[in-house]
Parts: structure tokens; C-alpha cells; sequence
């Protein structure tokens, strides 16, 4: 299918070049203005749900919680110490 466009832009190689880039523009530009806007409704990026129900388990301020979750207060907690650095210095030869 290249071929065969590529076969009848006229102009020689500076004219293939220029219509190339003028079919590629249009394309894009059919794409962004009809094809996406017509799509966005039939796709789930927009469909997000937040709320603020405190009878579902496991949401912060809810009843019981899930298992695996830390205990309240501890949610930021590291397992480690992050004031020093407890590795070994690199060797001079590396």
C-alpha cells in the first residue's frame, strides 16, 4: 500500500517527500479531531470512582480491615533505617 502511494505522489522525490509528510499531517490531524473525540465516550480511562464510604471494609475510618493491612498509625513505617547509611564503603578498585 506504501508502494503504491509512494508510486503516485507526483513531483519527483521533493514532491513524494512534501505529500508524504502532508498525507502523514492529515492523517494525524483526522485522527486527533474525528477518530479520538468519537472513541473517548466508549472508553474506561475516565471512569474512576472515589468515595468516601466508611462502612466498606478496609477504607481508612471503616469497620474491619483487610488482612495484610498495616495497623492504623503505622501506614508510613519503614522496615529499615533511613538516617545512616548501613553498606560498606566501595572499594578503591572499583
Amino acid at each position: 500500500m506504501y508502494a503504491f502511494i509512494w508510486r503516485k505522489l507526483p513531483f519527483g522525490l521533493a514532491g513524494k517527500l512534501t505529500g508524504s509528510l502532508l498525507l502523514a499531517a492529515a492523517t494525524v490531524a483526522l485522527l486527533w479531531y474525528v477518530a479520538f473525540p468519537w472513541a473517548e465516550p466508549l472508553l474506561p480511562f475516565d471512569d474512576v470512582q472515589v468515595t468516601q464510604d466508611s462502612d466498606v471494609p478496609g477504607a481508612p475510618g471503616g469497620g474491619d480491615t483487610v488482612p495484610g493491612d498495616a495497623p492504623a498509625g503505622d501506614e508510613h513505617e519503614l522496615p529499615y533505617d533511613t538516617d545512616q547509611n548501613n553498606s560498606a564503603p566501595p572499594s578503591p578498585n572499583r
